[in-house]
């Protein structure tokens, strides 16, 4: 059989919505998911075409800033299996993806589904995750990851990832997946997420609740017995030029001068300029938390914190605390992120002033 394979369009939908009602029972996309896959993810949705009928489709979704790619679902006709169309759709995808600059795809499988995890694992596919509960009907997904790009092994994962459970708590998301990555015992929950942000918040940024300073998340992980080195290529009163109202600006200086009073009174190492040695602070059991500009991920020009979790000769790998579930994303979308060495340089800058800013967290033994 002659198969084309092209892009999927709104003509598509009712073809579509039959495939899921043939190859699924729970979790189905349904027309409203399919239009916006094709009008406006950030992504391709494409379709396997034979005598006429669509015989199958992959979606994948890109994570914006980074080079890593998600296949969020394929279907196979029941009259088109045991052809070898899944490993053609799982190549169209993969040469996609490459053609993106992603370095992996990442895809969930059911657990009882042993053909489909046959497929992944025959095509490179390795399993790095069990996430229990995932679907509709409780049952439990395997993580899978394929790097499509060559890269070296043995990339660590030993940071543990945390979700921050508001808009402008970024920064003590980070820091408490910081302390636990140092402190495996340590409890990661929000009680604390939620301390740690009024004690390093500068109280008003562009509206509503403000997020953390680098000196205010600083302090916060000295106080809990960490060494820190703070890392900061600007003087003064951080993020004033989002503030309108003079009021909160002088609250802002007020705050930020109090913190100043409390780092000269402790022994975090303050360092200036903003060009971070990431192997080398890696390498010396550092847990760096760096700002970085929201617009190289959302096209939010906010500042917003990530962790670096590891890197390596092409990558900066990041856990992002922000699940943005509009662009159907989960946790693990959110964690080792890779990203290039040239993307994170322009994600490191924030503002009109270029501000770079880092908090790099050591255990104290």
């Amino acid at each position: 059989m002659n198969l084309v394979f092209r892009l999927a369009v709104l003509d598509d939908l009712a073809a579509l919505l039959e495939l899921e009602q043939q190859c699924f029972t729970t979790d189905r996309l349904n027309s409203r998911n399919f239009q916006w896959m094709i009008n406006r993810a950030h992504g391709q949705l494409i379709v396997a075409e034979g005598e006429g009928l669509l015989l199958g489709y992959a979606l994948v979704l890109f994570h914006r800033g980074t080079s890593l790619a998600r296949l969020y679902s394929i279907a196979i006709a029941v009259q088109a299996r045991g052809a070898g169309l899944g490993k053609k759709l799982l190549e169209k995808i993969e040469a996609c993806a490459l053609e993106h600059d992603c370095a992996y795809l990442r895809l969930e499988v059911r657990t009882d589904n042993p053909a489909a995890i046959a497929l992944y694992e025959r095509n490179g596919y390795r399993r790095f995750a069990l996430i229990h509960d995932y679907y509709e009907d409780h049952a439990d997904a395997l993580r899978l990851e394929k790097r499509i790009l060559e890269h070296r092994d043995g990339r660590s994962i030993s940071v543990p990832y945390y979700a921050q459970t508001t808009d402008f708590t970024c920064g003590p998301a980070c820091l408490l997946m910081a302390m636990n990555a140092l402190q495996p015992t340590r409890v990661m929950e929000r009680r604390e997420e939620v301390q740690l942000w009024r004690e390093a918040t500068t109280v008003f940024m562009t509206s509503g609740h403000g997020g953390c300073s680098p000196q205010g998340l600083a302090l916060a992980a000295w106080r809990r017995g960490f060494r820190v080195r703070l890392q900061v290529s600007m003087a003064g009163t951080l993020f004033l030029d989002g503030v309108r109202d003079e009021h909160k600006k002088d609250v802002m200086r007020l705050v930020h001068d109090e913190f100043e009073t409390q780092l000269k009174q402790s022994d975090v190492e303050q360092v200036p300029g903003g060009v971070l040695d990431l192997p080398r602070l890696l390498a010396d059991g550092g847990q760096p938390l760096v700002l970085i500009s929201s617009y190289r991920l959302t096209r939010s020009k906010a500042p917003h914190w990530v962790i670096v979790t590891d890197c390596d000769e092409e990558f900066v790998y990041l856990h992002d605390p922000d699940i943005d579930h509009s662009q159907h994303r989960q946790p693990m979308d959110c964690q080792h992120l890779p990203v290039s060495h040239g993307e994170f340089d322009k994600m490191c800058s924030f503002g009109r002033g270029k501000l770079r800013a880092a908090v790099v967290v050591y255990g104290r033994g």
